[in-house]
């Protein structure tokens, strides 16, 4: 496989039971297949020397570079902030489910893992900073309203049949 990044053959490397591909020869990026990430994210997670190597690749990002394509299915990737980490930019394929880390991007995932309550936190200072969300939420809260209505209204229009108030 070749680099999103700089364009140069991937190896593949054993990070302690997770098989991941790094461009050694150029840029250190790494690339990880649907779900890999999540075995690797934590401190405690993987093992072995291809991992101690990755994570002391100095972290290098040109954030002017632009959208890069996905090495497995050549779609545009996409790239945001890692879930459990507030950091690190990612760069995910939307299709195939692959993660592209630029180097020292997965040390950064790691050192900056946020706790439960820290994710709980930072997801609620984004949806707070969102004003389309409070007014989804104000609109969800009209509907389940109208809704309740709409099923009391029913329940008397039954009732009124059911005790032969309407038909004689």
């Amino acid at each position: 496989m070749d680099c999103p990044v700089c364009k140069k053959k991937m190896s593949q490397e054993n990070l302690g039971g997770v098989l991941i591909d790094i461009c050694k020869d150029g840029c250190k990026g790494i690339w990880l297949d649907w779900m890999e990430i999540r075995k690797l994210d934590e401190k405690n997670e993987g093992f072995g020397k291809a991992l101690k190597e990755a994570l002391n690749y100095l972290r290098t990002n040109d954030d002017n570079r632009g959208v890069i394509n996905c090495p497995k299915c050549n779609k545009p990737m996409h790239m945001h902030k890692y879930q459990s980490s507030n950091q690190a930019n990612i760069d995910e394929c939307y299709s195939c489910g692959g993660f592209f880390l630029d180097s020292g991007e997965l040390k950064m995932i790691r050192d900056g893992h946020m706790s439960e309550a820290e994710e709980k936190e930072y997801t609620e200072k984004l949806i707070s900073n969102m004003p389309e969300y409070g007014q989804a939420e104000n609109d969800l809260e009209k509907e389940k309203n109208r809704a309740q209505a709409i099923r009391k209204y029913g329940s008397y229009i039954t009732s009124y049949y059911i005790k032969g108030k309407f038909f004689k």
